[in-house]
């Protein structure tokens, strides 16, 4: 009931623009007018107890610090209530009807200056903090209903179509310290002055607001934003009941990573990492985990561009009071915040695995056994954080035990002083490295080998090059030069012997092969098939063809014989003696070659080799 004439006012012409810009273009979802409501309310509150603790005098000092919200669905209204600061006559104008705390005139040439940048207008009014006017996207009238903490306050109503007037007025209707914001809702949106649906925006947007938030009389916000809690002060079963809730999970978290921080960003963020990769299961990629909030209020529960994909496997909250309660779907890939907000957070984790491997190693090789892959798709992907994530690797090598790991670090530990290079060799098992040729000269020299196994982990040390300042190269990589073996046994072939017998395979093998070369690497094996392209290895090829990609020309290839052994002295001799069963032994010696090293194929050419080999050999046994 007013008991004066209301005041007529024209909406300064800055707030006429940023209102069309509110109603048509800046929220996707409309329901976001419930968020920022809430938010300004919950803001209005803090503000009173700020007051309180300075010792200043409230008006109304009984009412409770809670936020009241009721629908009516005949009436077509959705009310909500605070008891918080309120608003003075003439606060009303200054934060309602006009934009003058950084200055009118600095807002709008701001404001031409963004328009042509979704990212920058979203950022520019989360700074002036005019969520308020997100309720005319679904209202067709507000009315705020007012009173002031001061003692001398007035009861206040201001009501606004949105179409370029407003009006003040006293009323009789407001006896209540803060604010009342009452919403006639549009024809075509209804369904917000229903109970239901208001409560599944409260509980979707509005579940960790610091005061009870009641809704028709019952609280819709039960449950705690621990995350702006002390580590110290949070239980490890609440970590493991808001992970299941926020995760909507039944498992325990195998991690949880709790931590704040002020610089250069203000942040508090509680992560963690679930017990199962469910993608080895063949569930498809796992989606973004991650809620991003500011002030306990959600932004996006699954926001895509907040942290890197390889990070796709983590559950959580991230909270910063630094980002606008509007910014967008749309703009999160373009602001500067949020990727500040990426590299602190995807910093801080992996030091946090990195303080994990080194004082909970067991539960680090559980973490790593489940999620290693994706630490490596980092690697290949993410160049910024690339050197941080290295030293997380784990691989077995030739001097540890089966099943058992070590680092790039502890491997560069046990380097001799002249080693330049960490060497490694990919397969599928172990037991094919180490019964294949390309170990056992580097093992005759006391050299360590990493064991890869997983198909990207050659990708992997291609992507890092180096580690520690040493160079990373396979094993099996034509590049590598040795001396000779120490303990090499037999008189090998004379040196121009072998420079025949070399030029005659040469001359057999054509583009098969790039060249033929006597072996100063190999100890027990009479041949090795050597990678000539660092950059497309065996294994490489095999991926990239599953994935239907052109893997070019054939593989490129050096093979090198062993001097010293009896068969290739064997074949030396029998060039001369029998041509074409010294033909079949070169090609199948080739192709034993090209087998070790994972490149043949189509093995049914060599298979009728054998069996003519075979019938020479029995035919030879017979006679």
């Amino acid at each position: 009931m007013s008991t004066t004439e209301p005041e007529i006012h024209t909406f300064q012409a800055e707030v006429k623009q940023l209102l069309d810009i509110v109603i048509h273009s800046l929220y996707t979802d409309r329901d976001i007018f419930v968020r920022e409501l809430v938010s300004n309310a919950a803001d209005s509150l803090s503000k009173l107890r700020h007051l309180r603790l300075k010792g200043e005098t409230l008006y109304d000092e009984s009412l409770p610090a809670e936020i009241n919200i009721s629908t009516d669905d005949a009436a077509g209204t959705v009310t909500i209530q605070d008891y918080g600061v309120g608003l003075t006559h003439d606060e009303l104008v200054e934060n309602l009807g006009t934009i003058a705390k950084s200055g009118s005139k600095a807002f709008a040439a701001a404001l031409r200056e963004a328009k042509d940048n979704p990212a920058d207008t979203l950022e520019l009014i989360g700074q002036f903090g005019v969520g308020f006017y997100s309720a005319f996207m679904v209202a067709k009238e507000v009315r705020v209903y007012t009173r002031s903490w001061r003692s001398d306050g007035e009861n206040l109503c201001w009501t606004s179509d949105g179409s370029g007037k407003y009006r003040i007025e006293t009323t009789e209707d407001t006896q209540r310290r803060g604010a009342k914001i009452v919403l006639k809702l549009k024809d075509d949106a209804k369904e917000f002055a229903k109970e239901d649906r208001i409560k599944e925006i409260l509980q979707r947007y509005s579940s960790f607001v610091p005061y009870p938030v009641n809704l028709n009389g019952k609280r819709v916000n039960t449950i705690e934003a621990i995350w702006t809690k002390s580590p110290s002060e949070v239980k490890k079963e609440a970590y493991a009941e808001f992970y299941k809730f926020q995760a909507n999970a039944f498992d325990e978290p195998l991690q949880t990573f709790h931590f704040s921080a002020d610089v250069p960003i203000e942040i508090n963020a509680l992560l963690f990492t679930p017990t199962q990769n469910i993608e080895r299961f063949g569930f498809g990629r796992m989606e973004p985990g991650v809620a991003l909030y500011c002030k306990k209020v959600l932004i996006d529960p699954h926001p895509r561009n907040l942290l890197p994909e390889w990070l796709r496997f983590l559950r959580g909250v991230i909270d910063s009071a630094d980002l606008p309660l509007n910014i967008s779907r749309e703009s999160m890939q373009d602001s500067a915040l949020v990727r500040k907000l990426s590299k602190v957070i995807t910093g801080r984790f992996l030091k946090f695995l990195g303080d994990e491997a080194r004082k909970n190693p067991d539960n680090f090789a559980k973490f790593y056994e489940t999620f290693s892959i994706f630490l490596k798709e980092g690697a290949t992907s993410d160049h910024e954080h690339r050197e941080k994530i290295a030293p997380l690797l784990r691989y077995e090598s030739s001097a540890t035990e089966p099943g058992k790991t070590t680092s790039l670090k502890d491997y560069v530990e046990r380097m001799g002083e002249n080693q330049k290079e960490i060497y490694y060799l990919h397969a599928p098992k172990r037991s094919t490295i180490e019964n294949g040729p390309y170990l056992e000269a580097f093992k005759a020299r006391g050299l360590e080998v990493l064991y890869l196994f997983d198909p990207i982990d050659e990708f992997v040390m291609n992507h890092l090059g180096e580690f520690e300042g040493k160079k990373l190269v396979a094993a099996d990589s034509a590049d590598v030069a040795l001396e000779e073996a120490p303990d090499a046994e037999g008189e090998p072939l004379p040196e121009e012997e072998a420079k025949a017998l070399c030029g005659w395979l040469k001359e057999r093998f054509g583009d098969r092969v790039e060249s033929v070369e006597a072996s100063r690497r190999l100890v027990g094996s009479p041949a090795a098939a050597l990678n000539a392209d660092r950059f497309m290895t065996a294994s490489m090829r095999r991926v990239l063809k599953s994935m239907n990609q052109d893997t070019g020309a054939g593989p490129s290839v050096k093979l090198e014989i062993n001097p010293r052994h009896a068969l290739v002295k064997r074949l030396f001799a029998l060039k001369n003696d029998d041509t074409d069963l010294a033909g079949a032994v070169a090609d199948q010696l080739l192709d034993n070659s090209l087998m070790a090293a994972g490149l043949v194929e189509d093995p049914r050419e060599m298979a009728g080799r054998l069996n003519t080999l075979l019938e020479r050999l029995a035919g030879s046994a017979k006679s």
